[in-house]
């Protein structure tokens, strides 16, 4: 075959391979059937039907594209092939040698044996090929080479499958897997290509004794899948201890076989100390939200807000338009939404939410009917040093894009608010509770006035929740910078706790509370959405934990230090008010809070007051009325200090 491309002559051979086993096949299954007088009839009678036999299975094995298939990793869906086209040739050799030969001479049972032995002779042969590349004698001598990393795997389930595999079939594989740890418990003692499941997780500290006695001392923990907090503490103590790291795969969706590319393990994100199980999502209720309607997003450049365009873009909305006061955030955000969905209808609109006139324009002009309120001032000291502007952005801002939509007539607003406003200690925290009443006293008129005189009615809902992982101005990337620098780790008290939740799906329960709280249902008037944020976490202990992932030791290689509090920051969250009567939304990951509402008419005229304080710059009077207006916001000497009762920004918050 010279000159062929190797490709072309790979295939060649396998597709004359798999016709010459037909051939083959034809004569076993006579001789099995005859046994010596099989020459005879071959010679004979059978020698036509067995040249129409072997041009039959060429040309299904040529249609069904079985010479296709690689040998190297060959599988269950190859040895289906096989059958499929091993039934698709008898099946057509059987009418065709009726019409040519009425079937005379040909046993029948032959058939059907033929149908075995040609499974048989298409199979092994890619079988056996397989195995002598995973397991040939030269690799299984390297099996135990003292170049490759010992690892432990904690998961034995399908991920752990693909890396054992992969890790046997390369002999320049990195690392030797010295057995599974299950964390499950229900696969203890069994085998998975050889390699032994050990024991359970609650185990681990034995059994990388036995471990190590038995072979050589793992170096390495590879997590095949998430787990929860307390056990991945557990797993950074013992791996501090022993010297060892911890590591984790690709998501199963992502680990590529079969493609003669290495899968590469990847160090373990921040997000998997929370250990934080999926929630169940309704996205056909997301979809529904959102295909096809006009969507605009203030904010759009912010953590929250860029996650908000990406998730949106993704359930096919009729047209996006990104709103920010930021060039540059605005900039970074349209770019990333050009190169994921350039297809989408998107307008990219630099616009301050303080300016009404402005909003009025923006809505009139893009038309949309759901709008997602991001655009906040969230940094708890910065705008605790700058409460003019938190006030005017947070309060007045909100007022306006809320007043807009009524105007507008747009069909939903959706208030992304933070779980700070609970008991706020920060101006931060009491602007967004001013914006929460706002938005509740809002639905409530809305809902009141669709009832009096029908027609469309703008819906408003809050979503609340607390800390997201790596947002701008938070402790998680206050913590890399310091440990990339090496140290010292900052936090601001010991007792400093907070709740935490990734980007990704804190925007993914937002578009959830957002379809729900936007359907038909009444009971949900005037409330809010609280994410469900698991338990809360130490900021001490987040930083131990980032210590020892960076492979490093808290307090010896790494110092904590603590600041003391900042202005503003409280020292325990809290999601739900003691007059926050709590309702389950029938959703695992919501919660309904049925805070205190206010006048709408009065709470206007407030906030009107409120406007012009903080627009003439007047600081001390723009604090004291916000205090009248929220009156469980404390500042200064007032602030609460129980930890019962706090809010919790992080050391960066």
């Amino acid at each position: 075959m010279r000159g062929l491309s190797p490709r072309i002559s790979r295939v060649l051979v396998a597709f004359v391979h798999d016709v010459a086993m037909a051939a083959l096949s034809f004569v076993v299954a006579l001789y099995l059937r005859l046994g010596d007088e099989a020459y005879d009839w071959l010679s004979g009678s059978l020698f036509y039907p067995w040249v129409l036999f072997i041009t039959i299975c060429a040309g299904v094995f040529w249609f069904t594209g079985l010479y296709r298939g690689i040998w190297r990793y060959a599988s269950l869906n190859d040895m289906f092939a096989i059958a499929r086209a091993v039934t698709l040739a008898l099946l057509i050799f059987l009418p065709v040698t009726f019409m040519v030969t009425r079937l005379e001479g040909v046993p029948r049972s032959m058939l059907v044996i033929n149908w075995f032995v040609l499974a048989a002779l298409l199979s092994v042969p890619r079988l056996l090929y397989r195995v002598l590349k995973d397991h040939g004698f030269q690799h299984l001598l390297e099996r135990g080479d003292a170049n490759r990393v010992p690892v432990l795997l904690v998961g034995a389930g399908d991920a752990a499958e693909v890396f054992i595999r992969e890790m046997a079939r390369d002999p320049a594989a990195p690392y030797e897997v010295l057995g599974l740890v299950d964390d499950k418990g229900t696969r203890v003692g069994r085998q998975m290509r050889g390699v032994r499941v050990l024991g359970h997780l609650n185990d681990l500290e034995g059994l990388v004794e036995r471990v190590t006695r038995r072979s050589r001392p793992p170096q390495r923990i590879v997590l095949t899948r998430p787990l929860r907090r307390e056990a991945m503490e557990r797993l950074l103590e013992l791996a501090d201890e022993r010297g060892m790291t911890i590591a984790r795969l690709p998501r199963l969706a992502d680990l590529k076989s079969g493609e003669g590319e290495r899968i590469e393990i990847q160090p373990v994100a921040v997000e998997d100390l929370l250990g934080r199980t999926q929630t169940k999502l309704d996205r056909g209720a997301m979809r529904c939200l959102i295909e096809g309607r006009r969507i605009l997003v203030s904010g759009a450049g912010g953590t929250i807000g860029s996650e908000l365009v990406r998730q949106v873009a993704g359930h096919g909305p009729g047209e996006l338009t990104l709103l920010d006061y930021s060039e540059h955030l605005l900039y970074a955000a349209d770019l990333d939404l050009s190169e994921r969905h350039p297809a989408l209808s998107r307008q990219a609109v630099l616009a301050d939410v303080r300016n009404p006139m402005a909003l009025d324009a923006v809505l009139a002009e893009h038309r949309p009917e759901l709008v997602f309120h991001a655009a906040a001032l969230k940094h708890v000291p910065m705008v605790e040093l700058n409460p003019v502007e938190g006030v005017l952005t947070n309060v007045i801002g909100t007022r306006n894009m809320a007043d807009a939509c009524r105007r507008s007539e747009v069909a939903g607003m959706v208030l992304v608010s933070t779980d700070k406003a609970i008991n706020p200690n920060s101006v931060m925290g009491a602007s967004k509770r001013l914006a929460e009443c706002y938005c509740q006293a809002l639905d409530i008129a809305e809902r009141d006035r669709a009832q009096r005189n029908g027609g469309p009615a703008t819906r408003f809902v809050t979503v609340r929740f607390g800390n997201v992982l790596g947002s701008a101005g938070s402790v998680v990337p206050l913590f890399q910078r310091q440990l990339a620098a090496g140290g010292p780790l900052t936090v601001t008290d010991p007792r400093m706790t907070r709740y935490f939740m990734t980007v990704h799906e804190a925007v993914e329960l937002v578009l959830q509370a957002s379809a729900l709280g936007l359907g038909d249902s009444i009971e949900a008037t005037g409330k809010i959405y609280v994410l469900d944020m698991g338990e809360p976490v130490k900021i001490v202990d987040l930083a131990k934990q980032m210590i020892r992932l960076a492979g490093l030791r808290p307090d010896k290689d790494v110092e904590i230090v603590f600041t003391g509090a900042r202005p503003g920051e409280k020292l325990v969250e809290e999601l739900f008010h003691d007059g926050e009567p709590m309702a389950a939304t029938g959703h695992p990951g919501l919660l309904l809070a049925t805070p205190r509402t206010l006048n709408l008419e009065l709470l206007s005229r407030g906030l009107t007051e409120l406007a012009e304080l903080a627009a003439a710059r007047k600081r001390d009077e723009t604090l004291a009325f916000l205090s009248r207006l929220v009156p469980e916001y404390r500042t200064g000497a007032h602030a609460r200090d129980d930890p019962a009762e706090g809010d919790h920004t992080a050391a960066a918050s």
